[in-house]
């Protein structure tokens, strides 16, 4: 028999018994539905994760901050290089532009973090004003709605310009463009070319990202960061450097690199440290990982019960309807038909109702989870994974529970199944 031609009268036997068929396919659809489900949910629950901390900027990132404890390296103590703690300077502005311009990087940001004093309606308040390079806003995923970022030029020349965060736009000058006009902080005047629009990550997630910073970010005014060293502080010092690794393993070569590149900038002094972010989000990401894998496999115990009592189903029916085809099975056989024929037309069959299971318990799948991304708010894709995952347990039921029906149809002799019901 061919394949087509079984696939053909498995079809045909399955649309004979409507209602049985139906009966029969209700476990294995519940199974496939509670797989592609949970396999989706998870999938969708780990990229989230994943994306929105990526998203976050501190990935594959190393901070490197300033320290007020110089400890002398053994080389120092070796030349007995005697220079005061005086003489050397802190972390500034020239080392960021050496860091950016020495080491292999994906991204380098400079900042400088300054409490300035802001007059409001006859009051004064302090607002955090931060100097930053133009690659921080597009490493933490902050957009303008009006205006534009400082460019390349104006960061260069330490143009007097600023971007204002979302949170103070809003509140200080509610509906009012601000663009174009010029504010005083702490006795400086900032022309102000751009505002950042809200926080994309924490908008209609369901899930909140780090929500204190990144508002913390949006309450803030952000000025060029050559302006800021030159102008808001001592001998053009910054307050930190993030420098982000383009893959994890190069954390170790680039802690060393920009170990020994700062050593020779300041005089074997070590007043600097750093801050492996990136390793302790990759910790963080890994034992999330690590968990969604024990409740993936738990919900996939609790699914795969599901698809047994389906597949017990379906050894049942297929039983039954080896004592309905007696007559076809003899007549089939009498006609020139091989016990290979027989085992097919039984195991097509099978599989067949195993199939056309797992694509209404997809379907139901896909309906569940446009329901659950309603409701939460949380992309709920369906992901190849989960679909190919559903089809291919439920085939594997399918064949199980058809192999032992198969199996007894083809071995049944021709005359006693012609004859086996006189």
């Amino acid at each position: 028999m061919h394949l087509r031609d079984a696939f053909r009268n498995a079809l045909h036997s399955i649309a004979s018994h409507k209602l049985r068929s139906f009966l029969t396919l209700t476990g294995i659809v519940i199974g496939v539905l509670a797989v592609v489900t949970m396999f989706s949910s998870v999938y969708a629950l780990k990229t989230l994760i994943k994306t929105n901390m990526e998203g976050m900027g501190w990935n594959n990132t190393i901070l490197i901050t300033p320290t007020s404890g110089q400890q002398q390296t053994s080389l120092r103590r070796l030349l007995r290089f005697r220079k005061s703690q005086e003489d050397i300077k802190a972390l500034n502005y020239a080392d960021y532009q050496a860091v950016r311009n020495t080491i292999p990087h994906k991204s380098v940001i400079g900042t400088v973090e300054r409490q300035m004093p802001y007059s409001i309606r006859n009051k004064t308040v302090q607002i955090s004003l931060r100097g930053v390079s133009p690659e921080f806003f597009t490493d933490k995923n902050y957009y303008i709605m009006r205006g534009r970022m400082f460019n390349l030029w104006e960061e260069e020349n330490a143009s007097p310009v600023m971007v204002l965060g979302y949170y103070f736009a809003e509140e200080q000058f509610s509906r009012t463009n601000p663009v174009g006009k010029w504010l005083t902080f702490g006795g400086k005047r900032f022309l102000v070319i751009g505002v950042l629009d809200k926080d994309v990550l924490n908008k209609n997630k369901g899930m909140d990202f780090n929500r204190w910073q990144r508002e913390s970010d949006l309450k803030g005014v952000y000025v060029p960061l050559k302006y800021a060293s030159r102008y808001l502080t001592v001998d053009n010092s910054i307050s930190y450097i993030t420098i982000k690794a383009r893959e994890d393993s190069d954390f170790a070569e680039i802690k060393r690199q920009v170990r020994q590149l700062l050593l020779a900038r300041h005089s074997m002094f070590k007043n600097f440290q750093f801050m492996d972010i990136g390793e302790m989000m990759l910790n963080i990401t890994k034992e999330i990982n690590e968990n969604m894998r024990k409740w993936n496999i738990t919900l996939f115990a609790i699914a795969s019960i599901s698809l047994l009592v389906g597949g017990i189903g379906l050894f049942s029916t297929l039983l039954i309807s080896i004592q309905e085809k007696m007559l076809e099975i003899g007549i089939r056989k009498s006609i020139g038909a091989t016990e290979k024929d027989i085992f097919f037309y039984f195991i097509f069959e099978a599989i067949t109702l195993a199939i056309v299971g797992a694509l209404m318990g997809i379907l139901l799948a896909s309906l569940a989870l446009l329901g659950m991304q309603a409701a939460f708010k949380i992309p709920m894709p369906l992901p190849v994974q989960g679909v190919a995952l559903g089809i291919l347990f439920s085939v594997l039921i399918g064949f199980i529970s058809g192999l032992y029906p198969a199996l007894k149809a083809s071995s049944l002799d021709p005359i006693k199944a012609i004859y086996y019901y006189e």
